[in-house]
């Protein structure tokens, strides 16, 4: 899906911002505007206008806010949370730029201001991890007079725990679950703040996350389900083949192997006798004019605390779920974007290598889901996923299927 720009990871980018707005994250115009003022492929140009534009937003809502203008002021804040959080995106090169943290603690801020301003009960909180803490949003049903089903929500290589918000947890609040939303090693303010790397093994992380969950008296400890989402489409399944305590499991999307090895291979041209150095050279001209080939180089160097190609490719090396599938349990949702431009074949991977009780779910172009993590058709994909959760928490086991 071509979306006002020729650059696949201009046009992606664009659509998963404006993709928010039916969850308040985003108005149409703002952000066709702000498209057409970017110069295509250039970061600090993009950077830029999606600040001005976030600027804009956060100027709107404090004076709402002053006027006392509740609702005008929290749909503005959460405009401007995800503007700033578009604004950063391309930074990740430069991390140690003091631009990229303020632009982030921006959105962050933004979204805390918004969620003083909700309906709905949302708390800040701090999962104990290791020594240290992981953030996250604990966000309660309305109306919830006994323990409720609960949806985990974590994101993958890039998001943060504002954006959930818009990805997940506002369609499950509009359904009755509680959620909890929260940021891992290599996400948002663990990666940014604390410096702390992605790890292959999310079981580790999972399990202090459940154990978090499981003492609140509001949960319902027998209905705990955990959705991944993007690069997480390999951490929660992975999470879920060691952690028993799940009753059901989300990849969005599937991803059965994520190997910097594997994916940098299509770009030898189909030689397999070349050298790293070689590989290395490849990588580095492809990055010279491939804005998202460069992004996912500059991503992972920062989310792994990588200092080289080779230490990249090292450290993504474990993360797979080959020899692990077997041991999911919990009934588990695979699903697959037709034309995904980052995960191509992963999710059948992942849903043949599974023994549990397994459902796929496909979104096409005919959908207009058929883009990573089915950005451009939210609203559909969370009625089939949720369609799926409510029943699959009723019962024990959910029979193997298609949804179509």
């Amino acid at each position: 899906m071509k979306f006002i720009f020729n650059d696949e990871a201009y046009s992606f980018e664009l659509l998963r911002t404006v993709s928010y707005a039916p969850y308040g994250g985003a108005d149409i115009g703002e952000c066709l505007v702000t498209a057409s003022r970017i110069v295509e492929g250039d970061f600090e140009s993009w950077h830029k206008e999606w600040f001005r534009v976030a600027e804009r937003a956060h100027a709107l809502a404090d004076e709402a806010l002053a006027a006392g203008q509740r609702i005008g002021a929290r749909e503005a804040y959460l405009r401007a949370s995800n503007y700033y959080r578009t604004s950063e995106f391309f930074l990740h090169g430069s991390p140690e730029d003091p631009c990229m943290l303020s632009t982030w603690k921006l959105s962050r801020d933004t979204f805390r201001q918004a969620a003083k301003l909700m309906d709905t009960k949302v708390e800040q909180v701090s999962i104990p991890y290791e020594g240290t803490t992981l953030s996250g949003y604990f966000y309660t049903a309305a109306d919830a007079t006994e323990p409720r089903p609960i949806l985990i929500i974590h994101g993958g290589y890039d998001s943060t725990g504002e954006e959930l918000y818009f990805g997940g947890a506002a369609a499950a609040l509009q359904r009755g679950y509680h959620c909890l939303t929260f940021e891992g090693p290599g996400q948002g303010s663990v990666i940014r703040e604390q410096r702390i790397p992605f790890r292959h093994d999310w079981e580790k992380v999972i399990t202090p996350v459940v154990d978090y969950v499981v003492s609140r008296p509001e949960v319902d400890p027998g209905r705990i389900a955990l959705m991944g989402i993007s690069f997480g489409g390999y951490l929660a399944p992975r999470a879920a083949a060691f952690e028993h305590r799940l009753a059901a499991c989300i990849a969005n999307d599937g991803v059965h192997t994520f190997r910097f090895r594997e994916m940098g291979q299509k770009f030898m041209a189909g030689r397999t006798d070349y050298t790293f150095e070689e590989y290395e050279a490849t990588v580095a001209k492809i990055m010279e004019h491939h804005s998202g080939v460069r992004w996912a180089v500059d991503n992972g160097m920062f989310t792994f605390q990588a200092n080289s190609l080779r230490e990249l490719v090292e450290k993504t090396e474990p993360c797979t779920m080959e020899g692990i599938a077997d041991q999911v349990l919990c009934p588990t949702l695979v699903c697959e974007a037709e034309e995904d431009h980052f995960f191509a074949g992963q999710p059948e991977r992942l849903y043949d290598a599974l023994s549990c009780p397994k459902t796929y779910l496909k979104l096409t172009k005919e959908d207009g889901g058929e883009e990573h993590c089915h950005f451009g058709a939210l609203l559909l994909f969370n009625h089939r996923v949720f369609s799926w959760l409510d029943e699959t928490l009723k019962i024990s086991a959910e029979p193997t299927g298609v949804l179509h």
